[in-house]
C-alpha cells in the first residue's frame, strides 16, 4: 500500500504510541520464556520496534518496509526490505528467534503467508523457534476489516496450517492470548498487563490474538 506512513500516523497517534511503550516491556517478559537469550533475534515488519527494543539476545536485528532505522538505538541492525525478500538479505539459518505480530494479514494472500512462513524457516537456525502473534478473525469478526490494509483472513487453524505448509512444526499454540488492540482493552499500566498475563482466565474474555510458537519440522 502506498504512503504506508500516513495511514500509520492516522492510525497510531502519539498517545497510542506512549501505551505501546508502557506495555510492551511485559508482553515480552513473558514471550522470553521462549527466546533464547543466547542467539540472535529478528523482528519481521518491526514497527517502531515495541518487540525488539525490550528483548535480551546475543545480537538484534529488525526490519519493515518503511526506513525506520533512525528509530532504534545503535545496536538493533535495521534492514529495510520487504518480508518476502529477506532469505537474501538476511544471513541463512542463523537466527533463534523470528519474531512477527499483526503482519501476515498485510500480505497479498494465503500464497504469500505460507511463502513468508518458509522465509522465515530459511533464516531459523536448527533448534530455533518463530514467535507469531496474529489476530484470529474468528474471534475478531467484522471488525478485522476495519483496517484497509488487512488483506488475508486467518484463524489458530489456517496459521497452524500455513506453518506446517512451510515445514515449520508447531510447540505451543494460544488460541486467546493478547486483546485485539493492545493499545486499547490492555490496560496501559504495566502492573495490570503483568497481572493479565499471569491470569489465562483472562485470555478467555478478551484474547483476541492468537499466539503461535513453531520450530523448523
Amino acid at each position: 500500500m502506498a504512503d504506508l506512513d500516513k495511514v500509520y500516523e492516522a492510525r497510531f497517534p502519539e498517545s497510542a504510541e506512549a501505551s505501546k511503550d508502557r506495555i510492551w516491556p511485559e508482553i515480552v517478559a513473558y514471550l522470553e520464556r521462549w527466546i533464547d537469550p543466547a542467539a540472535p533475534v529478528l523482528d519481521i515488519a518491526c514497527d517502531l520496534g515495541y518487540f525488539i527494543r525490550n528483548v535480551r539476545a546475543s545480537d538484534r536485528w529488525a526490519s519493515d518496509l518503511r526506513d525506520l532505522g533512525a528509530s532504534f538505538p545503535a545496536d538493533i541492525r535495521f534492514v529495510k526490505a520487504n518480508g518476502l525478500d529477506l532469505a537474501g538479505v538476511l544471513p541463512l539459518a542463523s537466527f533463534g528467534t523470528v519474531f512477527m505480530s499483526n503482519y501476515l494479514e498485510h500480505l497479498a494472500d494465503s500464497d504469500a503467508v505460507i511463502e513468508q512462513l518458509k522465509v522465515v524457516r530459511q533464516l531459523l537456525r536448527p533448534g530455533g523457534r518463530v514467535l507469531i502473534l496474529q489476530p484470529n478473525i474468528r474471534l475478531v469478526g467484522g471488525a478485522y476489516w476495519d483496517f484497509i490494509d488487512h488483506k488475508v483472513a486467518l484463524t489458530e487453524k489456517s496459521l497452524v496450517e500455513a506453518a506446517r505448509l512451510a515445514d515449520l512444526r508447531p510447540v505451543r499454540l494460544i488460541t486467546r492470548f493478547l486483546p485485539y488492540s493492545t493499545a486499547g482493552r490492555l490496560p496501559a499500566d504495566p502492573r495490570l498487563v503483568r497481572a493479565y498475563l499471569r491470569l489465562p482466565l483472562a485470555w478467555r474474555v478478551l484474547g483476541r490474538q492468537t499466539l503461535l510458537v513453531a520450530e523448523p519440522g
